[in-house]
C-alpha cells in the first residue's frame, strides 16, 4: 500500500516535510519513502491530500481501564453540588438494596456550594445507610466510602500498613470516612475488583478516544481497578484475540510490598518486554509518596502553606531498595510514582545501587514534579527515564508557590533542566487526570502557559522545550522504554506504520496554536483506525 502526497514531520529530521512524499506499506511496516507523486506498481494507492504525516503518540504513562470505566460506569466529573451527586447516583442506580455496592468517579467536592465541608461517610450514609458506597476523587488520590464500606474496612488487618497520614480521622479520632494516596489503592484493590468482560467493555470504550487524538500506543497501570495481574491479562490478550485492541500496550504490576514483586517472580514467566504482539509485561509499579494537593508529597522541607507538614514516604530507603532489587534481579523494570523531591532523593538512591541495573533495565521516575540542583546533578549521572505530564501545569502553574519553597520554585517541572543533562524525558497524560490530547501536552511543554495563553511569556520559561524534544517525549523516548526503538517511533523503513495525518505542520503555526492542531487520521500497523 502507498500513502502518497503527504508531507512528513518527525524531530530533529529537517530535510523531510519539505517536499510531498509517497509511503510504501507493507504487513502493517514502512518499507520505503518515495517521491511524490508515486510512479509505481502498487495497486493501492490512498491519497493523503498534502496533509502532514508525523509518528503517532505513545503515552507512557496512564491509567486505561479507570479512563474506559468513566465511560462506562457512574461519571461524576461534571457534578457540581452535592445534591446534583445524589441525583446521579439515584439516576445511575434505579434501585438500592442492602448490601449494594454504589461505585463513582470523578467527583471534587472542593468545589461544591451546597455543602460547606468535605464528604465524609456520615454524608454518604443519606444515600442509603446500609449500602457500600465508594466515590473517587477526580485526581484518583482521595476517596470517601459509606459506614457499611468503613465496617467492612476495619476488619482488613493488612490495612494497618497503610500509612497513618492517609487516613482522616473526625474530632474523636475515628476514621471519618476519607482516605488518600495508597490507602485509596488498597481499597480499590481489595473491593472494586471487577470481571475479565466488564474490563473489556470499559478498555473498547475508552479505545475511540485514543485513536481520535492519534494515540496508538500506551502504558498502563490498571491492576487496582480489577483486582489480579492476571485478570488485567486476559482482558488486554482476549480483546487483542478477537481483533478489537488497537493499541500496543505495556502492563503495569501495581506491588505494595516486596511480597507482591516475590509473588509475581515466582508465578509468571513474563518479564518487562515479554508478552503478545500487541501486550507485553511493563513496570512494577511503586508509590513512593501522594501528592502535592493533599500535602502528602514527600518533600525535604515543610509545605510553605501548611508548615506543619513535609509529606510522608511510604516506604523507609531499606524497603524500597529490596523491591527494585527483586525487580532487577527478574529483570522487570520498576516505575517509581515520586513527586516530592524527598521521594525524588529516595528513588535515586534505590536506583544508584548496582543490584538496580538501573541502565540496563531502563528503570523510571513518573512525575519528577520537584527537584533540585543536586538531584539533577545525580540523575544526570543515573539517567533514568523520567516520566512528565506537562497538561498538570495548566491548572497547577499559579499553586508551585504554596507547595514548593521559594529558591526550589524554578526546579518544578524542570524538563529543558532535564534534557540538557541528557536525562531522558517522555511526555504523557496521567489520563483521565491530565489531558488526553498529546497536543496539548506538547503545547504545555513547549510554552509553559494554560490554554488563556497565562502566564505571558510562560511559567518558568527557562524551563520550556523546543517542539522537537517535546514530540520525542511521546514518540521515540517512550519507545526506548519499551526496548523498541528500533522499530517504532519513527517514519523510516523498517519501523511499524504507526502514524497520524494532522491539518497542520507543527512547525508551520505559532507555537501558542500546537494546541490547535487536528488529527485528521490515525494508522496503526498500517491500517487506519481512524478519520475525522
Amino acid at each position: 500500500m502507498i500513502i502518497d502526497n503527504v508531507r512528513i514531520y518527525q524531530p530533529f529530521n529537517e530535510s523531510a516535510g519539505e517536499d510531498a512524499c509517497a509511503v510504501s506499506i507493507s504487513q502493517g511496516k514502512i518499507t520505503d519513502i518515495l517521491p511524490s507523486p508515486y510512479q509505481g506498481n502498487d495497486e493501492v494507492v490512498y491519497d493523503g491530500g498534502g496533509k502532514v504525516l508525523t509518528p503517532s503518540f505513545n503515552d507512557s504513562h496512564m491509567h486505561l481501564l479507570r479512563f474506559g470505566l468513566l465511560k462506562k460506569e457512574l461519571d461524576l466529573t461534571e457534578v457540581s453540588s452535592w445534591k446534583e451527586l445524589k441525583q446521579e447516583i439515584e439516576n445511575h442506580y434505579d434501585i438500592i438494596e442492602e448490601g449494594d455496592w454504589v461505585f463513582g468517579k470523578g467527583f471534587n467536592d472542593a468545589e461544591f456550594d451546597d455543602i460547606d465541608h468535605l464528604l465524609t461517610a456520615e454524608d454518604l450514609d443519606e444515600i442509603h445507610v446500609d449500602a457500600y458506597i465508594y466515590l473517587m476523587h477526580e485526581d484518583g488520590h482521595e476517596c470517601v466510602i459509606s459506614s457499611k464500606a468503613l465496617d467492612l474496612l476495619k476488619q482488613e488487618k493488612a490495612f494497618a500498613k497503610e500509612p497513618d497520614i492517609f487516613k482522616e480521622t473526625d474530632e474523636n479520632g475515628n476514621w471519618n470516612g476519607r482516605f488518600k494516596d495508597t490507602a485509596v489503592h488498597y481499597i480499590k484493590h481489595h473491593f472494586w475488583g471487577r470481571s475479565v468482560e466488564d474490563a473489556k467493555e470499559a478498555i473498547e470504550a475508552a479505545a475511540p478516544h485514543l485513536s481520535e487524538y492519534g494515540i496508538t500506543s500506551v502504558h498502563t497501570d490498571d491492576i487496582n481497578f480489577i483486582g489480579t495481574y492476571e485478570k488485567l491479562w486476559q482482558a488486554y490478550t482476549q480483546l487483542e484475540e478477537e481483533g478489537k485492541l488497537p493499541l500496543d500496550v505495556q502492563l503495569h504490576h501495581y506491588i505494595f510490598d516486596k511480597s507482591d514483586a516475590a509473588d509475581y517472580v515466582r508465578e509468571n514467566k513474563l518479564r518487562t518486554g515479554d508478552g503478545t504482539r500487541q501486550v507485553k509485561v511493563g513496570a512494577f509499579k511503586i508509590f513512593l509518596d501522594g501528592t502535592q494537593r493533599l500535602h502528602t508529597s514527600a518533600m525535604r522541607n515543610p509545605y510553605p502553606d501548611n508548615p506543619s507538614t513535609e509529606g510522608v514516604l511510604i516506604y523507609s530507603q531499606e524497603e524500597l531498595n529490596e523491591m527494585v532489587a527483586i525487580a532487577a534481579e527478574n529483570n522487570m523494570q520498576v516505575a517509581m510514582h515520586a513527586i516530592g523531591d524527598r521521594a525524588v532523593e529516595q528513588a535515586i538512591e534505590a536506583l544508584e545501587s548496582e543490584k538496580a541495573r538501573t541502565s540496563q533495565l531502563r528503570h523510571r521516575i513518573i512525575h519528577a514534579q520537584t527537584l533540585g540542583p543536586d538531584l539533577i546533578e545525580r540523575l544526570s549521572k543515573l539517567k533514568p527515564y523520567i516520566e512528565t505530564q506537562p497538561s498538570f501545569l495548566l491548572g497547577e502553574w499559579d499553586k508551585k508557590d504554596k507547595w514548593t519553597p521559594k529558591e526550589l520554585v524554578p526546579y518544578c517541572d524542570a524538563f529543558n533542566s532535564l534534557l540538557r543533562e541528557h536525562i531522558p524525558v517522555t511526555l504523557s497524560s496521567d489520563l483521565p487526570i491530565g489531558s488526553i490530547n498529546p497536543l496539548v501536552s506538547i503545547y504545555t511543554a513547549v510554552n509553559r502557559m494554560d490554554l488563556k495563553g497565562n502566564p505571558e511569556g510562560g511559567w518558568m520559561p527557562q524551563e520550556r522545550i523546543s517542539l522537537d524534544d517535546a514530540y520525542l517525549g511521546f514518540t521515540v523516548t517512550p519507545a526506548e522504554i519499551e526496548y523498541q526503538e528500533s522499530k517504532k517511533g519513527k517514519i523510516q523503513p523498517g519501523f511499524q506504520a504507526d502514524f497520524v495525518l494532522l491539518d497542520k505542520h507543527p512547525k508551520e503555526v505559532e507555537s501558542r496554536n500546537i494546541k490547535d492542531i487536528e488529527v485528521l487520521e490515525t494508522w496503526y500497523r498500517g491500517e487506519q483506525i481512524y478519520k475525522k
